[in-house]
């Protein structure tokens, strides 16, 4: 069971000081809470994508391989990454090179997103956003795993012989996610590729999202992959932690209740219909139990804790709570009640385990002649022997 943060990388005005963080102090401050999550020993930071204040995220992997260098053991995961507008080419270079960069602590979570005006930001129509979703997933994982592909579809140009590079670390591409929260075609995507469907419920009534992952579970089943049980499942959620229950409510109250999306909500009401906890370490872990009695034994748990403008050394807090009082009892308390054959969310060195074993990896085959130079004769083949002398790397 991976336990782990996401965030979504939001600006707000602190409803209590009334300061609002800079774009660079916020970009900072999730670099430092990742590096905490890091250092508590949570298993996953994950970083959303957004192109619309006041979300700064615009750039994922550049965010994420700076926080690659920074830190030793913790997975790095989108959340989500957008295939809908993002073309798939650039998905799978970019990918990969983070893969390479961050050596293997990468998996990949794609999703249509929730901003609607992003579609004609970025060329598309949000009335094809299913379609666009398919079709751009179905060529980022021929892209990953076949070295030289040949593709024709309905919204990018045809590729002929084209390799993307680079190629997967080791051969073997990043595990990806789907999230989504309200369209079965993505669930039955990811349950066609054996990938794993994450449903993050925190702005919906507890349990609400249970059909989709049951029907995610039953098509994973359908094609192949194992029974529903061993499914890869991942759900979101959100906490605020303190020690004592009352401070945990009353200091998180107006960073809730002056939040825009909740603003006129009650807190209370809110803890007592949706997945969000706000308590002690004990409630939290009280609450994520019952996930699993409602969706079964799953895999993945991400949780939100520093957004809604809390002050950074709040946000360190809760994660500091997370994972010296709330992770590890956790960890016990799902473990012991987990039924057998049920297992783990793939890493980037068990999926290298499953397809070679002990051999060593496969070395790709690209395509000599990708780019501009079809012929594969040199660009500089015709030019002056002056120049040709300054680049011999290409002769």
């Amino acid at each position: 069971m991976q336990f782990g943060i996401f965030s979504v990388g939001d600006i707000a005005p602190d409803p209590v000081t009334g300061y609002t963080q800079s774009e660079a102090e916020r970009i900072s401050n999730i670099v430092r809470v990742a590096q905490r999550a890091d250092e508590v020993g949570l298993d996953v930071f994950a970083l959303g994508e957004h192109h619309n204040p006041p979300f700064i995220p615009s750039s994922p992997t550049t965010l994420l391989a700076h926080i690659a260098a920074l830190t030793e053991r913790i997975i790095l995961s989108t959340s989500v990454t957008l295939v809908t507008t993002n073309d798939p080419v650039k998905l799978a270079e970019d990918y990969a090179m983070l893969q390479h960069v961050a050596k293997g602590r990468l998996d990949l979570m794609v999703g249509r997103g929730n901003t609607v005006p992003v579609y004609p930001w970025f060329g598309k129509d949000i009335r094809k956003g299913v379609a666009l979703a398919l079709e751009n997933y179905n060529l980022l994982h021929r892209l990953w795993r076949e070295d030289v592909v040949d593709w024709e579809g309905e919204f990018r140009t045809p590729l002929q012989g084209f390799t993307s590079t680079p190629r997967p670390l080791d051969d073997v591409p990043p595990f990806v996610w789907h999230g989504s929260i309200r369209t079965p075609e993505i669930a039955e995507q990811a349950a066609y590729y054996g990938n794993g469907f994450f449903a993050n419920h925190i702005l919906a009534p507890n349990l609400h999202f249970k059909p989709l992952v049951e029907f995610y579970r039953a098509r994973f089943e359908h094609y192949g992959h194992g029974t529903k049980e061993q499914a890869i499942v991942g759900l979101g959620g959100q906490a605020f932690i303190a020690r004592r229950s009352q401070d945990a409510v009353n200091t998180f109250r107006p960073y809730f209740e002056e939040y825009p999306v909740f603003k006129g909500s009650s807190l209370d009401d809110y803890m007592a219909r949706t997945p969000l906890t706000v308590g002690s370490p004990q409630q939290v872990i009280d609450k994520v139990l019952t996930f699993q009695q409602g969706f079964g034994d799953y895999q993945r748990q991400l949780f939100a804790v520093d957004g809604m403008a809390l002050p950074v050394e709040m946000a360190l807090e809760q994660v500091e709570l997370l994972g010296t009082e709330v992770v590890p009892v956790l960890r016990k308390e799902m473990a012991s009640r987990r039924a057998p054959g049920v297992p783990d969310a793939p890493t980037h060195a068990t999926l290298v385990t499953d397809k070679y074993g002990d051999a060593e990896p496969r070395r790709p085959r690209p395509n000599p002649n990708r780019g501009d130079n079809l012929s594969g004769a040199s660009p500089y083949q015709d030019s002056d022997p002056a120049v040709q002398a300054n680049f011999p790397q290409v002769l």
